[in-house]
């Protein structure tokens, strides 16, 4: 009875760390609006009191169907969020328009908490995300209007517009009220306060002049 009781016991212990690594912790009531002014803190907000909660807690006219201007790059991510509606607190999930300019793009970059799923609405995409060391490779597709495309969370992805005259417009859904986002160059190059040229020129095998130029560029946050 012993063998068959160990596993038994290594089973359920299997299961404890998928649940610990969800996106986001799963709800034990109905709702637990954010109470962003509470002074405790935890894993994303404290709870509101249930009889405080109206319908504009879980609301915001966010005027999705609007246009979008772009920055230099070539978009503009609107993410609504836990900080945008305090009742997606504890619910895992989030959306965001992204407006592409003609030949712009949202650059290779990663949400660490949370799976990405997007459709296009108008235009055309080639999106992509690259896998894990040692391989990296390159999952990639041209997107039309109407297609949807997944990327998993936590792996470097990225859309850009090829049509050098129309914009494009998405929609995403992503697994986390709350996902976060690190772009790659903004990251490495613009970081404050910057990493030692000494230490990227190794890792990018170039000369230091070179980091040191771009470190001097102006990297411009998308996320708006």
């Amino acid at each position: 009875m012993a063998a068959p009781s160990f596993c038994l016991l290594a089973a359920l212990l299997a299961l404890v760390p998928w649940q610990a690594i969800a996106s986001d912790p799963s709800p034990l009531q109905d709702f637990c609006v954010a109470d962003k002014h509470s002074p405790v803190l935890v894993n994303g907000f404290a709870c509101l009191n249930p009889k405080d909660v109206n319908a504009d807690h879980f609301f915001k006219a966010a005027m999705l169907d609007t246009p979008r201007k772009t920055n230099k790059v070539g978009s503009n991510v609107t993410l609504i969020n836990v900080m945008q509606i305090p009742g997606l607190n504890t619910l895992g999930i989030s959306i965001a328009r992204i407006d592409y300019a003609p030949l712009g793009q949202n650059p290779p970059h990663t949400h660490p908490r949370a799976t990405e799923i997007l459709t296009v609405l108008e235009g055309t995409l080639h999106v992509g995300f690259v896998t894990s060391n040692p391989n990296n490779t390159l999952f990639s597709k041209v997107l039309n209007k109407g297609d949807v495309f997944v990327f998993p969370v936590g792996l470097i992805h990225f859309q850009f517009n090829p049509n050098p005259h129309q914009p494009a417009v998405a929609i995403a859904a992503l697994s986390s009220q709350n996902p976060g986002a690190i772009t790659i160059a903004n990251a490495v190059f613009g970081s404050k306060p910057p990493i030692s040229d000494e230490v990227l020129a190794k890792a990018f095998q170039v000369g230091k002049g070179t980091i040191d130029w771009l470190q001097a560029q102006f990297w411009e946050n998308n996320h708006y």
